[in-house]
């Protein structure tokens, strides 16, 4: 709990952070959702209705994975070291890191879903938020995982930019955030299926506009998988590193 407060007091602290991550997700929906979305009719719902799960996914992950980048600069900082050297187990410093993670994700999921109920006519009832956010804390639990193990492992912050820039757009573009899944070339339907991400947009949008390809029994246990084996090597990660 108290790693947990100290990560949720820095993004507190930091605004333009704090703004920044709901701003980027507004830009792609009513930008790109609105202007793509004027050429392109999906049956029964606008375009900018299909992707708003989508990109609630893509906030999550960037969020989610971005946080890892911490770890590097409280490496640097020595910050880490001190909350190592505690008497507990590391997997404990791992898990506060990654609820104070997933606390940031939940926060901002439910701006945009207020914002997606007001303006985007999504239609929202408590049922559908509940199971949104559970859905994206899901999978946020699952990237905040990577993100920290991949932090865990590298000490510069140039590094784990280019290494998150290439396991995330890969994740994104390939998860079906932006185009419907079921008549995808042969070669793309392998790589969807074995993309996370695909499983938690797609228990997102189920939930939201009750439009399911991969089913959510699948979707959850596949994010549930996810999370446990990240969550896993990412508490392995934090017992191999080095203090030096």
């Amino acid at each position: 709990m108290a790693v947990w407060h100290r990560e949720f007091i820095v993004y507190t602290r930091e605004r333009e952070r704090a703004i920044s991550s709901v701003v980027t997700p507004l830009i792609w929906l009513f930008a790109f959702g609105a202007g793509l979305g004027a050429s392109i009719t999906l049956a029964g719902e606008s375009y900018q209705s299909f992707i708003f799960p989508g990109i609630l996914a893509m906030n999550v992950l960037f969020t989610s994975m971005f946080y890892g980048m911490y770890v590097v600069w409280d490496k640097k900082l020595d910050v880490l070291k001190e909350i190592l050297i505690a008497p507990q187990p590391r997997w404990v410093a791992f898990s506060g890191k990654c609820l104070g993670g997933l606390t940031i994700c939940a926060f901002q999921a439910a701006i945009l879903l207020v914002i997606g109920g007001l303006f985007m006519g999504i239609p929202l009832s408590p049922a559908s938020v509940l199971f949104t956010l559970f859905g994206a804390l899901l999978f946020g639990l699952g990237t905040a995982s990577l993100g920290l193990t991949i932090g865990a492992k590298l000490s510069s912050p140039d590094s784990f930019s280019l290494v998150m820039s290439f396991v995330m757009w890969p994740l994104f573009l390939t998860s079906g955030a932006l185009y419907p899944i079921s008549h995808l070339p042969d070669y793309l339907q392998v790589l969807v299926r074995i993309n996370p991400m695909a499983y938690g947009v797609d228990l997102m949008r189920g939930a939201l506009l009750n439009t399911w390809t991969l089913g959510w029994g699948i979707d959850v246990a596949v994010l549930l998988l996810f999370a446990g084996v990240f969550f896993f090597l990412g508490s392995r990660a934090f017992d191999q590193m080095s203090l030096g």
